[in-house]
């Protein structure tokens, strides 16, 4: 199956090189120089990374393929992917989830009652989120932390939740203004 290692972000100086939205925890392995990579839009690739850095805040790399700015900016928005195997997914780590294993699952309050349907994993710094569109078509954005999310149960087809009152709307109530 494949899945992002990265989406490329704006160009960044002269010679080619991009601002990456870096979505593994090992960019630095799996994105390092010589490694070629397909994209999506196929039509885009493969790449060959050149070089990669780290500016202590973003992921900038460049590629054998693009040589100026220009080229650059026209792969803006193209995924990196990599090919993973079922294996190394959530069954082999409790605590690790991809996206394509979440999005479609129900959610659940902690009392079954159905808050709405996942719709995407959102990357974050602090951590990812977990968006949850409501019955009413609201996209709620739930960090994906133990204390707001006790079970995922794939089996099942579902998610349960246990969030703070006012998250969701008409579900619990929310914390009075000090």
């Amino acid at each position: 199956m494949l899945l992002t290692l990265a989406v490329i972000g704006p160009a960044h100086a002269l010679k080619g090189e991009v601002r990456l939205d870096v979505r593994t925890d090992d960019p630095e392995g799996r994105l390092a120089p010589g490694t070629t990579v397909p994209t999506d839009p196929v039509q885009a690739g493969p790449l060959t990374v050149s070089r990669l850095r780290f500016d202590g805040s973003r992921w900038f790399a460049a590629f054998v393929q693009v040589g100026d700015r220009t080229a650059a900016e026209a792969l803006r928005g193209v995924r990196l992917l990599v090919e993973t195997d079922d294996a190394t997914s959530s069954e082999t780590d409790d605590e690790s989830w991809y996206r394509h294993e979440l999005v479609g699952l129900r959610a659940l309050s902690v009392s079954g009652e159905t808050l709405g349907e996942i719709t995407d994993l959102e990357p974050g710094v602090a951590q990812d989120r977990l968006v949850v569109t409501t019955p009413e078509g609201d996209d709620v954005a739930v960090p994906f932390v133990a204390e707001l999310v006790p079970a995922i149960d794939p089996e099942a087809g579902t998610v349960t939740l246990d969030p703070p009152g006012g998250l969701f709307p008409g579900y619990g109530q929310a914390e009075e203004a000090r």
